[in-house]
């Protein structure tokens, strides 16, 4: 333990109390971004991967000051070899972003002869890769279900509809209504959190047997990515 606490040689002396710390809270602190993107998420494009990207970079960050240690040669090294990844290689993802990042922070910790600091680093970054990944950390599952419905009797009679749906669902969200010309019906598009997805079937079943209802369809709802 003496000789992994005293392994680095660089021009600065590293306190791993500090280390640790300065990990540690910028992993908190990523968490807490994060977690108030994906609360605040709004629009239609959404990454999961981004998310967790979130998390990893401000521990990323706080790894690559503590190698630099105010070394001005070794921050323009970092700068010139990842420029030449970055030109040589068009990441689309921006967890592979990270993934290169901490390579390239890592043989810059062996490089400059911080060696605990690489082998606390890499066990950190590996550990927390890990668990994020075991997690599912980022993934939002709001919908089970999206349902298509063709409403032939008039809009004030849809209480009945709408009882239905709330007794096999915990959220009901409507995402459009089309109100047709005359006889035309009314054309509903819904997305439902279902209270157990294995009774799905029995919802629509009842859906089709509803008076009024001419038409029913619906599709799983995927979890909400990037498009």
């Amino acid at each position: 333990m003496n000789a992994l606490l005293q392994g680095d040689y660089g021009l600065a002396p590293t306190s791993f109390q500090a280390l640790l710390l300065a990990l540690l809270l910028s992993y908190l602190c990523g968490q807490a971004i994060a977690w108030v993107y994906v609360f605040t998420h709004s629009g239609v494009s959404y990454s999961r991967s981004y998310v967790v990207s979130l998390v990893v970079l401000p521990v990323l960050v706080a790894l690559v000051l503590m190698v630099m240690s105010n070394n001005l040669i070794t921050a323009f090294g970092l700068i010139a070899v990842f420029a030449v990844v970055r030109f040589r290689n068009v990441l689309r993802d921006t967890l592979d972003t990270c993934y290169v990042l901490a390579s390239i922070i890592l043989g810059t910790a062996c490089g400059t002869q911080k060696f605990s600091s690489a082998v606390v680093g890499c066990v950190v970054l590996g550990a927390l890769f890990i668990f994020l990944w075991a997690t599912a950390s980022g993934t939002r599952h709001r919908f089970d279900l999206i349902l298509n419905v063709k409403w032939m009797r008039p809009a004030g009679e849809m209480g009945a509809l709408a009882r239905l749906l709330q007794r096999h669902c915990l959220r009901v969200h409507v995402a459009n209504q089309h109100f047709g010309q005359g006889v035309e019906g009314i054309d509903l598009s819904y997305r439902l959190l279902l209270r157990n997805p294995a009774r799905a079937a029995e919802m629509l079943q009842e859906l089709a047997a509803l008076p009024g209802v001419e038409r029913v369809s619906s599709v799983q709802a995927a979890d909400e990515s990037e498009i």
